[in-house]
């Protein structure tokens, strides 16, 4: 299964931060990679820059059944703890 998370910077987050930030998300989601189940972590930043699009993917290639520990793992909540603040909104979606 692919998880994916679609984020929508809020007007605090310019192009430059936009591209500082991804070495810092990808640095919270890589230990991910040693949990069992979890099998790929791509980071996929929009490269149009439209205010109706949204501003980056994060795409988790996933088991199923690995879904509940990814949700209760510390990257997981790193990732809301420190970066919701930057966040307009976000979407999940999660497919085969």
């Amino acid at each position: 299964m692919k998880h994916c998370i679609i984020v929508k910077y809020n007007e605090t987050v310019d192009a430059e931060k936009k591209k500082a930030l991804l070495p810092e998300i990808q640095e919270v989601f890589a230990p991910l990679l040693k949990m069992d189940g979890i099998h790929a972590i791509d980071l996929i930043p929009n490269v149009i820059d439209r205010p109706n699009r949204y501003d980056l993917m994060i795409r988790i290639d996933m088991e199923e059944e690995a879904l509940p520990a990814y949700d209760a793992s510390q990257p997981h909540k790193n990732w809301k703890a420190n970066y919701a603040h930057y966040l307009e909104k976000k979407a999940i979606f999660d497919y085969e």
